[in-house]
């Protein structure tokens, strides 16, 4: 059996990380170098970093303080946020991240995760999806999720992967920094079209979240922010209770 993954977030804006709920009223929390260096020696498994306000602005991602960033830690990386081109693949890989996210990027050129997969390999690419309810459909948002593309959510994951995703990360827009738990009938609408491994976001707020989670078939890994930048919840602990509960931890 594979290990589950727990891996926090580094939400990334003007060169800091901030938190929100619902993906709105953004506050600040820290400095991402030293945010790194901490989860690095807290026993994550991976670390994501997003630069949230690099598609809605249309520029690059801060590759400066990625730099910083991937300098620090000695656990996969994960980078996402105004990822467009071929070209901006190769320039966050170059800065030391092991695998990028694509989300707004994929949605106006889907041709990138086909390309992508064919240079890199599949397991470099990770298509990430902020996803809302809209008159009862799983709706597929854009730009750090403030516009509603009309994409049915469920059938660009099964495009994405088709064409070479090989992760999805799937962001509930509903339970984002809300902390009752992950939206697990939108993470099992995803596990029931897709199959290769699902990272849930969006909704963890204690280590019983995390347990409920991992009971769901198809979900690979929990991905969280604010329980774990504010330390209240420690990721050893929460490893240790979810071994404690059967679920495969790397310790």
């Amino acid at each position: 059996m594979l290990a589950k993954r727990i891996i926090p977030c580094l939400d990334v804006k003007d060169g800091r990380v901030v938190k929100g709920t619902n993906f709105e009223g953004l506050r600040d929390m820290a400095d991402p170098v030293e945010m790194a260096r901490f989860y690095n020696e807290a026993g994550a498994d991976e670390l994501v970093f997003y630069d949230i306000t690099a598609s809605v602005e249309g520029r690059g991602l801060f590759t400066d303080i990625l730099r910083q960033v991937a300098s620090e830690i000695f656990i996969p990386l994960t980078v996402g946020g105004g990822i467009r081109t071929l070209e901006d693949f190769d320039r966050v890989l170059k800065c030391g991240a092991d695998k990028v996210s694509v989300n707004s990027g994929a949605i106006a050129n889907p041709n990138i995760i086909v390309a992508a997969a064919k240079r890199y390999g599949d397991q470099c690419v990770v298509l990430s999806m902020d996803v809302k309810r809209v008159n009862g459909q799983f709706r597929l948002f854009a730009k750090g999720g403030r516009e509603d593309t009309g994409i049915d959510a469920m059938d660009w994951a099964e495009r994405g992967v088709k064409e070479g995703a090989g992760e999805i990360v799937l962001n509930s827009i509903d339970t984002d920094g809300v902390k009752n738990g992950f939206d697990l009938e939108m993470l099992d609408a995803l596990a029931a079209r897709v199959h290769v491994p699902i990272i849930a976001s969006g909704g963890a707020g204690n280590m019983e979240d995390f347990a409920e989670l991992f009971a769901h078939p198809g979900m690979d890994g929990g991905l969280a922010a604010s329980i774990f930048h504010s330390r209240q919840v420690s990721i050893r602990e929460l490893k240790r209770y979810l071994r404690g509960r059967g679920v495969e931890m790397r310790l």
